[in-house]
């Protein structure tokens, strides 16, 4: 198996990974950490996609894994500034830097216990680095070994990004599906 990630320029492969299986279904697709709460809220079903469609053209909204022609994960990144969690209240600022965030990382049914996720992540770092990031952070959940709900693992776990290189910079206020988040950093420079 041979892996490859790449900047998420595909907006069907984009569907694939974080849109509904209804066109009329409202889901996620990724965009509640990206768009101000009011909007996310707003919008509703295909309109949901649409959003999503336009934000691309702005530039990748993350990356996606393939497995040859077959997409099988997903990782959202982007510049912390632009994202709810440059106000987010639980989440605190280590310094001013001008950090990314990692914080979706999503493997297709099928496709996971491969290490995917891991290929998500060393290639979400490697995009932010290459559009001049100075650090990554996650925000993922410190469940010291207990099983995490799959619906809501996306956020990742702290030993997923200990191995990926990140460490711990600070605890938060913040609890995710009864677990505790910490912030997680990588330093790229």
């Amino acid at each position: 198996m041979t892996i490859e990630v790449r900047p998420a320029q595909v907006f069907d492969d984009v569907r694939t990974m974080v849109g509904p299986k209804r066109p009329d279904a409202d889901v996620c697709w990724c965009i509640s950490y990206r768009v101000p709460n009011k909007i996310a809220k707003d919008l509703h079903r295909e309109a949901r996609g649409e959003y999503v469609r336009e934000l691309m053209k702005q530039g990748p909204p993350g990356v996606l894994a393939y497995e040859g022609d077959e997409v099988v994960g997903w990782a959202a990144i982007h510049p912390r500034a632009d994202t709810n969690f440059a106000r987010n209240r639980k989440i605190p600022h280590v310094d001013d830097l001008d950090v990314w965030s990692l914080w979706c990382v999503r493997v297709r049914p099928g496709f996971r216990k491969r290490g995917i996720a891991h290929h998500l992540v060393a290639g979400a770092v490697e995009f932010a680095r290459s559009e001049g990031a100075p650090a990554v952070e996650g925000y993922p959940v410190d469940n010291q070994g207990a099983k995490i709900d799959l619906t809501m693992a996306y956020v990742g776990t702290r030993a997923m990004f200990e191995r990926a290189g990140f460490e711990k910079a600070a605890d938060t206020d913040s609890v995710f599906s009864g677990f505790p988040r910490v912030l997680m950093r990588l330093n790229l420079s």
